[in-house]
């Protein structure tokens, strides 16, 4: 007897579905604006727009395949995420993962489709799962696996034509441990462009190669990775899930520890016009520390944006959870590029209660700086 996938996610990964029976219930964002739950009304319009595509692009012989993201999971269960895209026919593997490749705006060329069953294989169990507005895959299915890498296997079940795609998981063992949380832009890559232009500019003009890490990020990741091998990495972003593959093959060209990244979808919400990014990470980052208990975490980010502000907001919820904020500074010109002053904002500035009543927040501009001061400060023992 396959397992029962948990109920429908909301639209878009990002949104928690309900649990498998036995587990804590992550909590849930606020419901749609209108209070009959009816979709607002540019999500209607999105709905329309995509639904018309697909009709168009079926016609012309285009079928559902599976872009696979990487999910995670722990004892008894696993969050598998992924995006069901109509592609042109003799569309192969290869050509999916090419995605990532080139100019921005070539990731957006494929259409997104609902209503998809999807044929989901975990440690031998099958479980049927349907892809939801945005073509999106988020389910959290009963799965039996030991601590570390694995993969899920995932099947267009009518009329896809291409190979099985997997995605691959990150399995948290029941043992207490060190997870990661990581912000992306200007924390692990440096954006170096004006906020309001920025998205624009990495999503659909800049080639992946041509980006830069930040100095010393990735190798401060890889010591926490031998201080702790089994430490969780998870990195969280307001980036779209269309940029995923690019992000993912960054992150491994610069020596990034592998993880799931957590990303947001464009356009409309059901409650409005545009989804919140703070919204978007203050909720991933409840359900992380509610879904996985046993880990203690770093939350690491930089004082351009709002990481400190809900990083503290986080620890301040869950102080047993949380083993330190890692803030990287800005330079005065990247402050500027980012909200317009050559100062953080308030709500980026150190915290300015006493050190004894609040989780520890450790500040540099790079990373060699950072995990200095986490031995400095003896969050990480100095001898590792």
């Amino acid at each position: 007897m396959p397992p029962t996938p948990s109920a429908a996610p909301d639209p878009a990964p990002g949104t928690p579905p309900s649990p498998a029976a036995g587990r804590p219930a992550p909590p849930r964002p606020s419901a749609p604006a209108s209070p009959d739950g009816v979709l607002h009304r540019a999500a209607r319009v999105d709905d329309a727009a995509h639904a018309a595509l697909a009709r168009l692009l079926r016609r012309r012989g285009w079928t559902p395949r599976v872009l696979p993201y990487a999910g995670y999971g722990t004892d008894g269960w696993v969050r598998v995420l992924g995006r069901v895209l109509l592609c042109p026919p003799g569309a192969r593997e290869r050509e999916m993962r090419d995605l990532a490749a080139g100019r921005g705006w070539r990731r957006f060329l494929s259409a997104p489709v609902a209503g998809v069953d999807v044929e989901v294989t975990v440690a031998g169990r099958t479980a049927h799962v349907t892809s939801t507005r945005g073509g999106y895959l988020d389910h959290v299915l009963d799965a039996d696996l030991p601590a570390g890498p694995t993969t899920a296997t995932l099947t267009v079940t009518a009329d896809g034509t291409g190979p099985d795609a997997r995605a691959p998981l990150f399995v948290v063992g029941p043992q207490p441990g060190l997870g990661l949380v990581s912000d992306i832009d200007d924390t692990v890559l440096v954006t170096a462009i004006p906020r309001p232009m920025h998205a624009f500019w990495n999503t659909f003009l800049r080639h992946e190669t041509s980006r830069r890490p930040v100095p010393g990020m990735a190798a401060l990741y890889q010591d926490l990775r031998r201080h702790d091998p089994g430490c969780f990495v998870v990195y969280l972003s307001t980036g779209a899930w269309n940029v995923a593959p690019a992000l993912t093959a960054f992150l491994a060209r610069h020596g990034y520890p592998p993880g799931p990244l957590l990303l947001t979808d464009w356009g409309p919400t059901p409650q409005g016009w545009f989804r919140s990014g703070r919204e978007h990470k203050r909720t991933q980052l409840r359900r992380l520390m509610t879904e996985l208990p046993q880990l203690r975490w770093l939350l690491i980010g930089d004082d351009g944006q709002h990481d400190p502000q809900l990083y503290r907001e986080a620890a301040d919820a869950a102080p047993t959870q949380v083993r330190a904020l890692l803030i990287r500074q800005l330079t005065a010109t990247q402050q500027v590029l980012a909200h317009g002053t050559p100062t953080p904002l308030p709500d980026q500035q150190p915290d300015a209660r006493s050190p004894s009543d609040r989780v520890p927040e450790l500040r540099a501009p790079d990373g060699a700086g950072l995990l200095a001061a986490l031995r400095t400060s003896g969050v990480l023992d100095p001898r590792a």
